[in-house]
């Protein structure tokens, strides 16, 4: 890696900022890397002591770690071509030395079960990238051994791994998917991939190290980062140096390695990596990266990261110069293990745990054992640590620390769903009495950790805290809508949806008599209940007031003789559906929603059940091993009829990835909603608007369910949510806009009715959040339906709005009054209702009075 050199006082500024503490920027960072002789002293004696304040703050000063572990080979099978790796191999080769395309599961266990015999508690995990996307005999071999993927493999090893040795996984599949990382959470505490670096050239241009290699390209790497710190998922990452990058794009990785640790808190550790060249591979000539270069990268590494991240140099890689890189500012080396190589590096072993011990102290460092996972993780809990490896780390960790307790007996246990979850605890009235006493506070405890970095949000969502506002010719664009809607463009459509004044209310009657055309002048509702069965959730939406942990003072959790007894409750009194949706409650099993959908069946056999959110699809499939379509197929046989189409926010990761943490992203919300359409589940469709959105962003959206009701046909309507901000995280942190204004209501239900007319029919309005003066308006702005009686309301009245929780038939039946509009009752479907269920409704007017009062705007 030639470069010039920086000039003398550019180095001298450049150090002293470093020395004083101040944040360093990427050509700083740059000039930094190039440090030598004294100048490299001066910087590693100051990241040092970043270093030492970070560990005298996590209460473990003068202390080195590292993982005593084993090396898993699961497969060296690969689709990637990295130009200087000697772990992946060929199916011929493989075949000559009398090996399968992956490592037998007795093969697993001998490595495993003799790990924990010597004490060992870490199962490094590391397999290529999706082999079977690329060699056929792969996928033979997962096919004959009945698994799905490699990941699905993976997933059964580690409980194996986890049931009968007691050695906790560590995972390293290379590129995983948001999904991935739901499959694999329950089964490994931890799970790693490094960045290596974030120069794009080295991945497209031909000669690069990472050239024809899908699985190396920077943005999807870092893509990977990211899911994993929304799924709260502890993860390893770093560089690997000297592979020709240079030292700007070295610096750019590491800064972009720390705004994703910034914005996540879930990057435990960094790995700094030296290139060694390799026998037999195309870098076989490119020079090793020198130990000056290694022990300028982790001092500003540790500048850049801060005190608080812990920073890993592979010791077995440094030909023994252990005093340089703790001098650095390292804390960790990693995992080391007295029974496997490094299947990595196999020409450099391991040292011996006793030398290492030695080699620290010597620099003034006590070594001390951890776990995979690191201390601060493991005091974190939850929704770091899923319920059911709970049990397999606290028997192996010190619960002072956080550390390894090094005299813990090592052995098997049984990983398996908590029981008992069905039990009713916490404030299960919180249905009626929300209304009356309302919420204990206006935010969770956990308001400052468990929805990621606040600032590091703010700076990413300003764009949007403003609207843009755009010039265009709204009165072509509404000679256009009022002729044929399907003929707007989406420079016409978005300029309609800017409309305002004059134009606003022309859109509006368009959308009207559009509506009218189409679907009569009939209002409908539905006589429904809702039953949100827990509140319990760690997803970390930024928008939701509804979660809460499990120990917060409005939290509850239901029975299932509780969720059958209010739907039984609900039939009493006409309803014909119970909608059912709850938060991702972590000792939910998957297989809980069946329960749910099966206790209303089997006390009401006639009530159609509407639940369970694209996201709790997602869930309940990756906690039972299930595909989307065999789940969704258990689901429907358990008494599933249609499902809710929530959780899609706005159908734009852009938006997505501000509103929300953890939850799925665009295009998982698509599969999961055209795998119900097509096994005959119809859903509805939703977008909540009114946030740190755009206009464009709703235009997208629309765009995008009508392309799938053109598809599958399955959407019964389109719902609009107003983004309700009086108790939404976002909005107390300052981020969001206090929700849209009547404008944006009236345009996005007019657009609504103009850009899915005529695939989605019916447009309905929330008189939840925009009460019954609200929702009459936007009945004379295209909507035709008026949702449900619900009879109870959690969510939105959680939020803050202040429209209450229940309206009766006679309610619904004004609103529509008032938009001068008759209206009909209707089934979830569209349906007409039988007399029967007519007659019970009226006679009770469609709500529960010794549960809840009639609320009056």
């Amino acid at each position: 890696m030639t470069q010039t050199p920086p000039t003398a006082n550019s180095m001298r500024r450049a150090l002293r900022r470093a020395r004083d503490g101040v944040a360093l920027d990427t050509a700083e960072a740059a000039v930094l890397l190039q440090a030598r002789g004294e100048d490299l002293a001066d910087l590693t004696r100051s990241a040092a002591r970043v270093r030492d304040a970070g560990l005298e703050a996590a209460g473990r000063p003068g202390i080195i770690t590292y993982s005593k572990s084993v090396f898993i080979p699961l497969t060296r099978l690969c689709r990637d071509k990295c130009h200087y790796c000697t772990f992946v191999t060929v199916p011929g080769k493989l075949r000559r030395a009398g090996h399968g395309m992956f490592m037998s599961p007795d093969e697993v266990l001998e490595i495993a079960r003799r790990g924990a015999e010597l004490g060992c508690k870490e199962a490094l995990i590391t397999l290529g990238d999706k082999p079977e996307e690329r060699w056929p005999e792969a996928r033979e071999w997962l096919d004959a051994h009945g698994y799905d993927d490699t990941i699905a493999y993976v997933r059964a090893m580690s409980v194996r791994i986890l049931e009968e040795t007691g050695l906790l996984p560590h995972l390293n599949p290379g590129v995983m998917s948001w999904t991935d990382f739901q499959r694999l959470k329950p089964v490994a505490p931890s799970m790693g991939m490094m960045l290596e670096t974030t120069a794009t050239r080295l991945w497209s241009e031909p000669g690069g190290p990472h050239y024809g290699s899908p699985d190396k390209e920077p943005a999807v790497r870092l893509r990977v980062l990211e899911d994993a710190g929304r799924s709260s998922v502890p993860f390893t990452s770093g560089l690997l140096i000297g592979i020709g990058e240079t030292y700007e794009e070295r610096a750019e990785s590491l800064f972009a390695l720390r705004k994703v640790a910034r914005s996540y808190h879930g990057i435990q550790e960094l790995i700094i990596q030296n290139f060694r060249a390799k026998p037999d591979t195309a870098m076989r000539g490119m020079p090793d990266a020198e130990l000056d270069d290694l022990v300028a990268t982790v001092a500003v590494a540790r500048h850049i990261m801060g005190p608080s991240a812990c920073l890993q140099a592979p010791p077995n890689l440094v030909d023994a110069e252990y005093a340089r890189l703790i001098g650095a500012g390292i804390d960790d080396w990693g995992g080391v293990s007295p029974l496997t190589p490094d299947h990595v590096n196999p020409e450099r072993p391991w040292p011996q745990i006793e030398e290492l011990a030695a080699r620290s102290a010597e620099a003034g460092f006590a070594l001390r054992e951890r776990l995979c996972v690191y201390p601060e993780f493991v005091r974190r809990g939850e929704p770091w640590l899923d319920p059911r490896l709970l049990p397999h780390v606290t028997a192996l960790a010190d619960p002072a620390t956080g550390l390894a307790r090094e005299d813990a007996e090592v052995t098997g246990r049984p990983w398996q769903e908590p029981e008992e979850v069905f039990t009713a605890a916490g404030r299960t009235d919180l249905h009626r009495t929300i209304d009356t006493e309302g919420r204990t506070g206006d935010r969770r405890e956990d308001f400052d950790e468990v929805y990621g970095d606040w600032e590091a949000l703010r700076e990413q969502a300003a764009p949007g805290l403003v609207p843009d506002r755009i010039e265009a010719d709204v009165r072509t664009a509404l000679s256009v809508a009022a002729d044929d809607p399907t003929k707007l463009t989406d420079a016409e459509a978005l300029a309609l949806l800017h409309a305002d004044g004059a134009a606003l209310d022309a859109l509006c009657r368009i959308a009207d008599d559009v509506r009218r055309d189409a679907v009569g002048d009939e209002v409908t509702y539905v006589v429904t209940r809702n039953i949100n069965f827990t509140n319990v959730c760690y997803t970390g939406c930024r928008f939701c007031a509804f979660a809460q942990r499990r120990t917060d003072a409005d939290a509850y959790t239901l029975s299932l003789s509780q969720v059958a007894d209010r739907a039984e409750q609900a039939w009493q009194v006409g309803a014909t559906e119970v909608c059912m949706q709850g938060g991702i409650h972590p000792d939910l099993p998957g297989t809980a929603y069946f329960d749910i959908a099966r206790a209303v069946k089997e006390r009401v056999p006639g009530m159609h059940v509407h639940a369970f959110s694209p996201m709790e699809v997602v869930n309940g499939a990756t906690r039972t091993g299930l595909s989307l379509r065999e789940w969704l197929t258990a689901a429907k046989e358990a008494g599933l009829d249609s499902v809710p189409g929530t959780a899609a926010e706005i159908l734009d990761d852009e938006v997505r990835w501000i509103l929300t943490k953890g939850k799925l992203p665009a295009a998982t919300w698509v599969e999961v909603i055209t795998t119900a359409h097509e096994l005959g589940l119809p859903s509805s469709s939703t977008m909540m608007y009114g946030h740190v959105d755009q206009p464009h962003h709703w235009l997208a959206h629309l765009r995008l369910l009508a392309e799938i009701q053109q598809r599958t046909g399955g959407f019964t309507e389109f719902v609009t949510l107003p983004f309700i901000h009086t108790n939404a995280p976002v909005y107390l942190a300052g981020i969001a806009r206090p929700g849209p204004t009547l404008r944006d209501n009236r345009a996005v239900t007019a657009m609504a009715r103009l850009l899915l007319h005529p695939h989605i029919r019916n447009i309905q309005t929330s008189w939840v959040k925009l009460g019954a003066d609200g929702a009459a308006e936007m009945l004379r702005s295209g909507a035709n339906d008026l949702g449900g009686t619900l009879m109870e309301e959690t969510i939105s009245r959680m939020a803050g709005s202040s429209y209450g929780s229940h309206r009766s038939i006679r309610d619904l039946v004004a609103i529509a009054d008032a938009a001068g509009r008759p209206a009909r009752q209707r089934t979830t479907t569209y349906g007409e209702v039988p007399a029967e269920r007519i007659a019970a409704g009226l006679a009770s007017d469609g709500h529960l009075p010794e549960l809840l009062p009639v609320l009056e705007d």
